[in-house]
């Protein structure tokens, strides 16, 4: 919709929310609810004065406006409900009747407010369970669920999924926000195949700098595989901690295995991690790939690529995937390199018989003391991070390889992948 005048105070908005008008018949609700608790009352009427989007709107919903609710998952620190909200979130004022414009659409049960619009999952308001008491926070349904449960995916959703969602990560860190909580549980969205995802859960992150003094900024809590080294060995966690954890989201997106599936998440894990262990990539991913993923879980806190690194370099390998989908440019790196590993993955598919003891995405076994739900993991007398022996090796032979490509004719490099 095209800006023009308001039609109530006549100045310049977008067409749907004009902030001056919105915010006094907001206010002029104040006094018709409640939560029952001061500061939540505070933190709504804020939200609503201060928003300059409706859905930057949130609201103190009661209980009884939901429908149909039923517990559909539990993570480590609460519940995930379903539910359908019978009146829908604020749309738009209807001057005509003096009441608000309602969008009205099945809704979920759960989080966080500051990175609406930079990548979280659309937050709509507080409401409260009258049997237990407990504060509840409404947020958009994701009919797709979280990322565990979506595997099976094409070489173009493994590269648009990881590159949306460095731009999530790269958005909320721009706000100086650390998640603290990365892994997929956490990522969801509507549609995989086709839709957005968005980062979810903000209960434990933090603004860089906020309550230094605070002695609780050294429990661990989130999930062994995707906790970066150096938070298990006690250091603070930092934006390059994320970028960790986007490294091990980045390998299961590409390999469908979760990390560390046949072992328990113990403190022997955690001590191996700090040890330079780390998921094993098969050596058919492609290279471009591999180096991104080990750069991100390289226990050199320094070496690790930004998030907007990573958004950048994903950006011009989907761009140039999409390009030769559509019939060109089909002889960049990231092409060649994918052409070969779906010629490998095609060529074990044909020789695989149904007496095959090699695990895939489908059918691996996982250790009953693997967990990936958010918990407590203080591990005492961790040692200092360290990679393993060839790990820098490795890497380094990789950016040689690939800055190599770069310069030259990628028709005519040599692309035999069998070392790695």
């Amino acid at each position: 919709m095209e800006y023009g005048p308001c039609p109530e105070c006549n100045q310049e908005y977008d067409g749907w929310w004009c902030n001056p008008c919105n915010s006094k018949h907001l206010q002029n609700d104040f006094n018709y609810w409640t939560s029952g608790n001061d500061k939540i009352d505070k933190f709504i009427q804020d939200a609503q004065l201060n928003a300059k989007k409706f859905f930057k709107v949130i609201e103190w919903i009661p209980y009884d406006r939901f429908k149909d609710v039923k517990q559909i998952g539990r993570g480590g620190f609460g519940t995930i409900h379903y539910a359908r909200w019978i009146d829908g979130f604020i749309f738009n004022w209807d001057i005509e009747n003096q009441q608000w414009k309602r969008q009205r659409n099945w809704q979920e049960m759960e989080i966080h407010l500051n990175t609406i619009g930079f990548g979280s999952i659309h937050f709509y308001g507080i409401t409260q369970d009258p049997e237990t008491n407990s504060y509840m926070m409404v947020l958009e349904y994701a009919n797709d669920g979280n990322l565990r449960e979506y595997l099976k995916i094409n070489w173009k959703k493994k590269l648009q999924s990881p590159y949306n969602l460095s731009y999530r990560l790269m958005s909320i860190h721009k706000l100086n926000i650390v998640h603290q909580d990365f892994h997929p549980g956490n990522i969801l969205s509507s549609n995989f195949k086709n839709g957005p995802i968005d980062i979810s859960d903000f209960g434990l992150s933090k603004l860089i700098g906020a309550n230094p003094n605070n002695p609780e900024k050294k429990n661990i809590v989130g999930v062994l595989p995707y906790i970066a080294p150096e938070v298990l060995s006690g250091e603070e966690y930092t934006k390059a901690a994320d970028v960790y954890s986007f490294g091990i989201i980045f390998y299961k997106i590409v390999t469908g295995f979760p990390p560390y599936s046949d072992i328990p998440h113990d403190k022997d894990l955690a001590m191996k991690i700090c040890n330079g262990l780390r998921p094993k990539i098969p050596f058919h991913t492609p290279k471009l790939i591999t180096r991104m993923i080990m750069r991100c879980w390289d226990a050199r806190v320094t070496h690790r690529p930004t998030s907007r690194e990573l958004y950048d370099e994903l950006g011009k390998y989907y761009d140039d995937y999409n390009d030769y989908l559509e019939g060109k440019n089909k002889d960049s790196e990231i092409v060649i390199q994918i052409k070969k590993a779906e010629e490998f993955s095609a060529n074990q598919e044909s020789t695989n018989t149904t007496t095959t003891t090699t695990p895939t995405p489908l059918n691996y076994q996982t250790h009953p003391q693997a967990i990936y739900t958010s918990r407590l993991l203080n591990f005492s007398k961790l040692p200092k991070p360290k990679n393993e022996e060839n790990f820098e090796k490795e890497l380094e032979e990789l950016t040689k390889s690939t800055s190599a490509l770069s310069i030259g004719d990628s028709r005519i490099v040599d692309l035999d992948m069998s070392n790695f």
